[in-house]
């Protein structure tokens, strides 16, 4: 199995920057591909990026492009969010998630490992 922890939440001001982070422990080696989802109240799960673990390549939504970026750490397993000029309407619960397959996707039940979710507010 594979364990996926974020961190890296909290409460920024329109304009601001945050940081997530996700660290995969286990069997990391059937995960070829990583990706960060959000869910607001009273919405679906929306897909935010992804990358593919060995070349490295990443894919965003349209509605993050230019300021969100993903990016990963092979050695220490980790994939990181940054995420920058934040608008009020990125508040969300993001959830880090973990694919078995470099098929570029971003539908959420493709993903078979998720992490907890951590809190990003944003306020205005």
């Amino acid at each position: 199995q594979v364990q996926l922890v974020e961190s890296g939440g909290g409460l920024v001001q329109a304009g601001g920057s945050l940081r997530l982070s996700c660290a995969a422990s286990g069997r990391t080696g059937s995960m070829y591909a990583m990706g960060w989802f959000r869910q607001a109240p009273g919405k679906e799960r929306e897909f935010v990026a992804a990358i593919i673990w060995s070349a490295g390549t990443s894919y965003y939504a349209d509605s993050v492009k230019g300021r969100f970026t993903i990016s990963r750490d092979n050695a220490k397993k980790t994939v990181h969010l940054q995420m920058n000029s934040l608008k009020p309407e990125d508040t969300a619960v993001y959830y880090c998630a973990g694919r078995r397959s470099e098929i570029l996707t971003t539908l959420p039940n493709e993903f078979g490992y998720w992490g907890q979710g951590t809190q990003v507010t944003v306020s205005s």
